[in-house]
């Protein structure tokens, strides 16, 4: 499979709208985002493994306060897979409300359907020290 200049910026878009509906709280509009069965890991994080988007919404609403105010996703990188998957890796930044900021890198699958690319698994790994795998 190769994908097209369109999958990609598709794939990509995908990838970066998470922080916008995520900061602005929109919850309810994960199925533009993600599988209906999808796996969000953030055991790294102490938080397990979230299956579904009602298991994405509650976890995000009983972090309340402290949710980051803003998500912000860069270095996307796009590993072709088969028809219809793509394997992505990105570095994202959260930033909290006392000012504090963390780094995670994001190992996504990322899926084509009928309602075009979302991501059908996530995995988020902190990134505490430098120079590290």
């Amino acid at each position: 499979m190769t994908l097209t200049a369109e999958d990609r910026a598709a794939v990509t878009d995908l990838i970066n709208r998470h922080g916008h509906l995520t900061d602005s709280g929109e919850f309810d509009r994960m199925q533009e985002l993600f599988t209906a069965d999808a796996a969000y890991d953030v055991t790294d994080l102490g938080g397990g493994v979230l299956t579904g988007l009602a298991m994405l919404r509650d976890a995000a609403l009983a972090l309340g306060e402290r949710n980051p105010v803003a998500h912000h996703v860069t270095n996307i990188v796009l590993t072709e897979v088969a028809d219809d998957r793509v394997h992505t890796l990105s570095k994202g930044i959260g930033i909290n409300a006392d000012g504090t900021i963390g780094s995670v890198t994001y190992e996504d699958t990322i899926v084509r359907g009928d309602s075009g690319w979302r991501i059908s698994h996530r995995t988020v790994r902190a990134r505490r020290a430098p120079l590290t795998r």
